[in-house]
């Protein structure tokens, strides 16, 4: 999402992380491992192409600890594209890269009195982050640009009510949706399932743009993804997620506030 970044997955993603660890002396078992993740072909002949604009997207996480309340945004840093079959929105595909050097870390801390203060943002606890994450200054350049990838990679979408955009009305139509798919952050991926509302803008009968947004969060956990507190590259610190419990928890909640256009160069048409 005390040093820690997740992203985001989005959101978005993106991005975003979670931190997991069981019993103390047992570690949760590591997700399988994968550099980066590809789309799947679309289902349809035909497609509309939806790319994700940077400048109007942006990815959040919270870590809500007892003692602390950890705040992480990645804005301006969300890319890829969204293959949407508008007779069937069952059959879209796509992927979204979050580039996680972005990450912001903000936090409120408890008082003596349990209440939580301002927020505020502390460089060390983001120094901690990028060393958490493995992508610190100290990080490998090849080892850098690969941990700072967070990508989800649409594999299955339901659709609550009509599946066909144009049996629905209005200049602006909201969908919910349930998608399931490959969530990739520091190198591990896991499957993923996230609630979104998406809200696609008509101009005639084509949809132009689409706002993408979770109806809830999605917890990604730190421990399966090897996301843990580390002094510098390659060098574990000797507090572990659980010595840190009360101010760091274990999962990140992560939200998506995404935008997308349609790609005039693509327009409609199958993948090259």
């Amino acid at each position: 999402m005390g040093g820690s970044r997740a992203l985001v997955v989005a959101g978005l993603l993106v991005m975003g992380a979670t931190w997991g660890i069981g019993c103390e002396g047992e570690k949760a078992p590591l997700a399988p491992e994968a550099t980066s993740l590809e789309a799947s072909k679309p289902a349809a002949p035909s497609v509309l192409r939806f790319a994700v604009d940077a400048p109007s997207s942006k990815v959040e996480f919270l870590m809500d600890a007892p003692k602390e309340k950890i705040r992480g945004r990645v804005s301006g840093a969300a890319g890829g594209e969204l293959l949407v079959d508008p007779s069937d929105l069952t059959k879209t595909t796509g992927l979204v890269t979050v580039d996680l050097g972005k990450l912001e870390l903000f936090q409120t801390v408890a008082g003596a009195d349990g209440a939580f203060g301002a927020e505020s943002k502390s460089e060390k606890q983001n120094e901690h982050a990028l060393t958490w994450l493995e992508i610190s200054p100290d990080t490998p350049a090849e080892v850098r640009e690969k941990n700072a990838k967070a990508q989800f990679a649409i594999r299955l979408v339901e659709v609550e009510g009509e599946t066909d955009l144009g049996k629905r009305s209005g200049s602006e139509r909201r969908v919910n949706l349930k998608v399931t798919g490959e969530f990739l952050l520091h190198q591990r991926k896991v499957m993923k399932s996230v609630e979104l509302a998406v809200t696609f803008r008509f101009q005639g009968n084509m949809p132009v743009n689409a706002v993408i947004r979770t109806v809830k969060p999605f917890a990604v956990g730190l421990a399966e993804h090897d996301v843990q507190p580390r002094e510098a590259f390659g060098k574990l610190a000797q507090k572990t997620l659980e010595v840190l419990a009360p101010k760091v928890t274990k999962e990140a909640l992560v939200s998506l506030d995404l935008a997308a256009g349609l790609s005039l160069d693509g327009g409609s048409g199958g993948m090259p």
